[in-house]
């Protein structure tokens, strides 16, 4: 069994140095040599006698997508993790957009806070960002809050037209 898995790798060492060979001449040596590492990894393989596992674990791999191919039970579940997937980012765009969400709901997220900070305050914030905007300065002005880029997101909102 030793002398399979060194006999197919050096096969496929040989294969890979036929390769390395033309890669080396076309592309030049930087590319040549990084192939005739990966030529080498076979060899290595049938010489520690590693070979058969790999085989093995080749062999396995197409077993478990064969079946999976043939198995009707198999394309179901995959259909509903892509639903599962779907729904999911469908939610984020609807939350992101302030669609389908309560309002008491929508002030508790954190992403509508890294919106602001982007320039693109949600659409649910617009009329209610003027006041807490102009709150949050009032109270900075009369107990010296936290200056936490409140200047910036003013300069922004000028910026678009909404004061």
């Amino acid at each position: 069994m030793a002398t399979l898995g060194l006999a197919l790798g050096a096969a496929l060492a040989l294969v890979g140095f036929v390769i390395a060979f033309f890669l080396w001449r076309r592309k030049g040596a930087a590319h040549g040599l990084r192939a005739l590492a990966w030529a080498l990894v076979p060899l290595a393989a049938g010489l520690l006698g590693l070979m058969h596992s790999v085989v093995v674990f080749v062999s396995s791999l197409f077993t478990i997508v064969a079946t999976m191919v043939f198995n009707p039970i198999v394309w179901a579940g995959t259909a509903l993790a892509g639903l599962a997937v779907l729904l999911y980012f469908v939610s984020g765009f609807m939350k992101a957009r302030g669609v389908g969400v309560k309002a008491g709901a929508a002030k508790g997220t954190s992403g509508e806070g890294a919106r602001e900070t982007e320039g693109s305050p949600a659409p649910s914030q617009v009329g209610g960002g003027q006041s807490a905007q102009q709150g949050s300065g009032g109270s900075e002005a009369a107990g010296g809050g936290d200056d936490t880029d409140f200047g910036d997101i003013e300069d922004l909102l000028k910026k678009r037209g909404i004061e």
